[in-house]
């Protein structure tokens, strides 16, 4: 059964200490069952600041159908904080992950421009980005 969890902890990013621990269970759309299927853990090496489609919303929709629940992680496996990686939600820059961050988000593709993209920050260097995708349905893209 696959899980998240987070844990936020932090003596000075409020006026009092903050300690959040959270676990989610990821289930198909509409169900208590399980997500089953995963593309596995991928590995992407970007060497140019162009934006590359890591989910092609167009594909998922015709494999996964509409309405079937997914979810993303995403991850900038640079050592560098200063590097960075911008996500995009078709073109629509939903945020940046430094050296070592990661996102966990849900992706729905009843929009068939809802594509998942990377940006690296630094072109002409290697940045590794690693990324799975959870499901339900069959999709191998």
């Amino acid at each position: 059964m696959p899980t998240a969890s987070i844990t936020l902890t932090s003596a000075d990013i409020a006026g009092d200490p903050v300690n959040v621990s959270k676990t989610s269970t990821c289930y198909k759309a509409d169900s208590t069952t399980p997500l089953d299927q995963t593309n596995g853990l991928q590995k992407l090496i970007l060497t140019t600041s162009a934006d590359t489609i890591i989910y092609d919303a167009g594909n998922a929709t015709a494999a996964l159908g509409i309405g079937k629940n997914a979810k993303v992680f995403i991850r900038n496996a640079s050592t560098v904080t200063t590097e960075f990686i911008t996500v995009l939600v078709n073109a629509t820059p939903i945020g940046k992950l430094y050296g070592g961050q990661w996102l966990f988000m849900p992706w729905s593709q009843n929009d068939t421009a809802a594509d998942i993209k990377v940006t690296a920050s630094a072109a002409g260097k290697d940045m590794v980005v690693e990324h799975m995708l959870m499901h339900e349905g069959y999709f191998n893209d």
